[in-house]
């Protein structure tokens, strides 16, 4: 349902809902954007590019950062920048819904309307239930993961700054965001076992999606699950266990990375870490510039696959991932339907998968030329990079401060898309298809 806004004509002007979040969310973006060039956000001045971008990145929950979060803002200035990632991370029009509840104000109907885009939902109905169920779990999961986050951080730093270190990584770790307050992000506690739980665990609740979660949570079993929480929770475990694997496989003995650890437990921790947090945030425990060519390929894959719909996190999404590989399948047994868990998937789902598999690889491949024109770095340095801030994932191999302006502008408009593009497209895939034509068959020759 689109909205309308009087002009000065008297005449409404026609806003479709997707283009009036992304709307919001660029507004947020530039309201943090003056904030954090305030002097006190800061320690030392900045440029107001530097706070651009820094708030784009955490709006969009990426992680890029051209400045070190940890000493160029005050307290101040990384609340500021915690704020954005929550609001980023779970929607706007959730906490909109949120803040109505709260007051004790019903949700209207152009409410629901602008719940149903944030949260990629094609239905007005239940929204609010997932309201509830979302905010639950996010104050939940990061009240526990900022308990145990304080049993490492307040050893190292005091109950003070350990204790907004704990609160500060949960957020982050929680929203997929991978902002971290130290230069090298995690790599000091690379080896401690409450960091490689605690983290990929709040990446994964907050990666899967909130509406397995609360399809989880109603039905608390397998059997009765939907056929979108069955794909996603197949596809993450299995997309897990080989990134996983292969990381250990591929920088066992790379000096640079596992081969500096003698503790074979300490290498399995590791990959464990880096390979779970890869689609979806930018945390790390090794230098990412380091790690093999084959390794970087297989993390842009990952990035590009990205986390679950209704999630924090980006990409192109597990499902449709797996909806393409069903597809290839079914060619080559000459099936006409995918089929899935006893379901099957319909050839309007299909059509939508290739429709935002196509939409985004066009995005990543302009991106990567419009960069290669301003960056003569090396080129797989520059597709991680632009591939990273697609999948609003945030790993770098020491680009990203190394952009001119043109190169952060493409930077940020990636990021922006691969955060809004997203509900924008599925705005205009869910809306309903005038009646079909049928014309003519004919054959096209492919391959």
């Amino acid at each position: 349902m689109p909205f309308y806004f009087p002009n000065r004509t008297g005449k409404p002007i026609r806003i479709p809902p997707p283009l009036l979040l992304a709307i919001l969310y660029l507004a947020l973006i530039l309201i943090g954007a003056v904030v954090l060039v305030l002097p006190v956000a800061v320690t030392h001045p900045i440029s107001f590019s530097d706070a651009l971008f820094t708030a784009t990145s955490a709006v969009t929950v990426t992680g890029l950062a051209v400045v070190d979060t940890g000493s160029s803002f005050t307290l101040f200035g990384q609340a500021m920048i915690l704020i954005l990632i929550q609001l980023g991370g779970l929607g706007l029009m959730t906490f909109a819904a949120l803040v109505l509840s709260a007051l004790g104000l019903p949700i209207g109907l152009r409410h629901h309307n602008f719940l149903r885009e944030d949260l990629n939902q094609t239905s007005l109905h239940q929204l609010v239930g997932l309201v509830k169920t979302i905010l639950a779990v996010v104050l939940f999961c990061e009240l526990i993961g900022g308990i145990l986050l304080l049993t490492v951080f307040v050893p190292d730093f005091g109950w003070a700054r350990g204790t907004w270190f704990a609160v500060f990584h949960s957020v982050s770790a929680f929203n997929n965001a991978g902002f971290a307050l130290m230069p090298d992000s995690l790599s000091r506690w690379a080896t401690n076992p409450v960091i490689n739980l605690t983290i990929p665990a709040l990446l994964l609740i907050g990666g899967i999606g909130f509406s397995v979660i609360s399809d989880l949570w109603i039905h608390r079993g397998w059997r009765h699950l939907s056929l979108h929480s069955k794909l996603m929770l197949t596809g993450s475990a299995i997309l897990i266990v080989w990134s996983v694997t292969m990381f250990a496989i591929l920088e066992w003995h790379n000096p640079d990375t596992l081969g500096a650890f003698a503790n074979p437990i300490d290498k399995l921790q590791i990959s464990w870490f880096q390979g779970l947090t890869t689609r979806t945030a930018g945390f790390n425990t090794v230098y990412i510039g380091s790690i093999h060519d084959t390794t970087a390929l297989m993390f842009i894959l990952l990035m590009v696959i990205g986390a679950g719909s209704t999630s924090t996190a980006g990409g192109i999404k597990v499902t449709t991932f797996i909806v393409l590989v069903l597809a290839t399948i079914a060619f080559f047994k000459r099936h006409n339907q995918l089929h899935a868990f006893g379901r099957s998937i319909g050839l309007e789902e299909v059509m939508k998968v290739l429709a935002l598999t196509m939409i985004s690889m066009f995005v990543v491949m302009s991106g990567i030329f419009l960069i290669t024109m301003s960056h003569d770095g090396d080129f797989l340095d520059l597709v991680f990079e632009v591939t990273s801030a697609f999948g609003t994932v945030g790993l770098s191999r020491g680009t990203t401060d190394e952009l001119d302006t043109l190169g952060r502008i493409v930077i940020e408009l990636i990021m922006f898309i691969g955060r809004v593009g997203p509900l924008t497209l599925g705005f205009f895939l869910a809306r309903r298809v005038p009646p079909r034509i049928s014309y003519p068959s004919s054959q096209v020759y492919l391959g």
